[in-house]
C-alpha cells in the first residue's frame, strides 16, 4: 500500500468510528426515552406487554453500558466473559419477570386497558429502529467491527418487539381482546430468553481483522477478507 492509500484508509476509519459512536449514542438516548414512556404507559394501563417492552429498552441500555465497561479496561478481552454473563443475566431476569406478569394477567390478576401512548410509541419505534440498525450495521461492516455489527442486531431486535407490541395493543384497542396484551408480552419474554441464552453461550458475530478499509492487493485477498467474517453476510458492504 502506498502512503496515500494508508492515509486515506486511516481517514475513512476515523470517520466510520465517529459515525458508529454517534449512532450508538443516538440509540442509547432513544432507548432511554422509549423505556421511560413505555414503563409509565404500561403502569397506567396495567399492560404486561408495555412493561416488558420498556424493560427490554432498559436492558438494551445496560448492555451498551456493560460493553463500554469492558472496553474501558486495559485488556477488554479479559472482561468479555464477565460482560456476556452480565448481559445474559439481565435478559433472563427480564424474561422471567415479563412471563410471570403475563401469566398473572391471563389468569385474571389484572386486565390490560387501552393505551394510546403505547400505540404511538410502538409505531414510532417501528420506523426509527430499522433506520438506526441499518446505518450502524453498514458502518460496522465497512469498519470491520464485529461489536458494531452485533450491536446493530440488538437494535434490529427492538424493531421486531415493536411490531409485536403494536399488534398486541392494536388488537386490544380495536377488538377489546385484553388477552392479546399478555400474549404479546409472552412473545417478548421468549425473545428475551433467547437473547440471554445466546449471550451466555457467547454467540457473537466474530469478524477477523480483515476489513473493507484495507485495499486488496490481489483478487484472492478480497475473497479471504470476506471469508474471515462469520457474520452471515460478511462485514463488508
Amino acid at each position: 500500500m502506498t502512503t496515500t492509500a494508508l492515509e486515506a484508509a486511516s481517514a475513512r476509519s476515523a470517520v466510520l468510528t465517529r459515525r458508529v459512536r454517534m449512532l450508538v449514542a443516538t440509540t442509547i438516548t432513544y432507548n432511554l426515552i422509549e423505556a421511560a414512556v413505555a414503563l409509565a404507559a404500561g403502569a397506567v394501563a396495567s399492560s404486561a406487554a408495555l412493561l416488558g417492552f420498556g424493560l427490554d429498552s432498559v436492558i438494551e441500555v445496560s448492555s451498551a453500558a456493560a460493553v463500554a465497561w469492558q472496553f474501558a479496561g486495559p485488556d477488554p478481552k479479559s472482561r468479555e466473559r464477565v460482560t456476556l454473563r452480565m448481559i445474559s443475566c439481565s435478559f433472563f431476569a427480564l424474561a422471567g419477570f415479563v412471563a410471570i406478569d403475563a401469566v398473572r394477567s391471563l389468569l385474571g390478576a389484572g386486565e390490560a386497558r387501552h393505551s394510546m401512548a403505547g400505540l404511538v410509541l410502538a409505531a414510532i419505534s417501528l420506523v426509527v429502529m430499522p433506520v438506526l440498525s441499518w446505518a450502524q450495521r453498514r458502518a460496522g461492516r465497512e469498519l470491520g467491527s464485529a461489536s458494531a455489527v452485533a450491536d446493530s442486531k440488538q437494535t434490529l431486535l427492538c424493531t421486531y418487539l415493536s411490531a409485536v407490541l403494536l399488534a398486541g395493543l392494536a388488537v386490544n384497542a380495536l377488538l377489546d381482546w385484553s388477552w392479546a396484551d399478555p400474549v404479546a408480552a409472552l412473545v417478548i419474554a421468549g425473545v428475551a430468553a433467547r437473547e440471554g441464552l445466546e449471550a451466555w453461550r457467547g454467540d457473537t458475530c466474530s469478524c477477523g481483522p480483515a476489513s473493507a478499509l484495507r485495499p486488496a492487493s490481489h483478487p484472492s485477498d478480497a475473497g479471504a477478507s470476506a471469508a474471515s467474517c462469520s457474520c452471515g453476510e460478511g462485514c463488508q458492504r
